[in-house]
């Protein structure tokens, strides 16, 4: 596969906006039509915008773009400009006065990383312009540009970590993950490798790190599924979180994985799982290895 990223799903379009003076940005991603989202919170704190919508049962079925988004609950806003300019291309929900573009959204917390200033409607209306299904440009980019990891000893021992991507085929289908990775535990991947933090550490020490982070996953198949089985997607991938985070799902994260059905493919949904489970494990650990120090926050591949 030449694209290992989530714009290896057909149709997928990914676009970026990345501030580094302020270390924020948004990262907006364009689905093809028809499609079916289901979405699963397991932190404690997220912070989101039409995902009631997704629930099984709801009117609605068909999404056209979803938004990740730094600047905290601010961030929502850029959800606003995307609104915007896919009304201006004709996109939504039909009603009688035209179409009303459904629009997820959900964010992190970086305004602890560089300036305060959070993205808005502008922020996000260039994010959605810049779509492309090229692979998706990773690390500190976009919604990932103040993300962070291993704040939970001290944010002396913080790092950068951004935005990861991966992609895999399963049968005649292609399963694709994006993750936008603000943590506050440490990253270690499936072979039990510590990609930051010393491993010996196994608590907290008591009133360290940071109490507001989160991280964002979105999971997107051609193959075509049930609401139901996008759900059991979803646990799979929190599964993932729980396995390469420590600690994960906190009271203090907003851990959120949205999972999309946008093709009428088939695949076995446990192998799709299994996908799911090493994609987002994988993106993981690219959104580490990928990352640049943005406002003297070390990355780890610059030692």
């Amino acid at each position: 596969m030449s694209n290992s990223t989530i714009t290896a799903v057909p149709g997928i379009e990914v676009g970026h906006w990345t501030d580094l003076d302020a270390a924020t940005g948004v990262t907006v991603i364009n689905l093809p039509e028809p499609n079916r989202v289901a979405v699963e919170a397991r932190g404690g704190a997220p912070g989101t915008r039409e995902t009631a919508l997704l629930a099984p049962g709801m009117k609605v079925e068909t999404v056209q773009a979803i938004v990740f988004s730094g600047g905290s609950a601010f961030g929502l806003a850029s959800a606003d400009g995307v609104m915007r300019e896919l009304a201006a291309d004709g996109r939504g929900h039909p009603t009688p006065a035209g179409p009303v573009p459904i629009v997820p959204a959900a964010i992190l917390y970086d305004l602890i990383v560089g300036s305060t200033e959070p993205p808005g409607a502008a922020a996000g209306a260039a994010a959605y312009r810049a779509r492309s299904r090229e692979p998706v440009a990773l690390g500190s980019v976009g919604a990932g540009t103040g993300a962070t990891v291993s704040k939970w000893q001290g944010f002396d021992r913080m790092r950068k970590a951004g935005i990861g991507s991966a992609a895999a085929s399963v049968g005649e289908c292609t399963l694709g993950v994006l993750v936008a990775l603000n943590a506050v535990g440490d990253v270690i991947d499936l072979d039990g490798n510590w990609i930051t933090g010393p491993a010996a550490v196994e608590q907290p020490p008591a009133g360290q790190g940071s109490r507001e982070n989160t991280t964002l996953v979105l999971l997107a198949t051609d193959a075509n599924l049930t609401k139901s089985d996008l759900l059991r997607l979803s646990v799979r991938s929190h599964d993932a979180l729980a396995a390469t985070l420590r600690p994960a799902h906190t009271r203090y994260d907003g851990d959120i994985v949205f999972a999309v059905s946008c093709g009428d493919g088939a695949a076995d949904l446990d192998l799709l799982g299994e996908a799911a489970f090493n994609g987002v494990a994988g993106a993981i650990v690219s959104a580490v290895v990928a990352a640049e120090p943005v406002a003297g926050i070390p990355a780890v591949s610059h030692g």
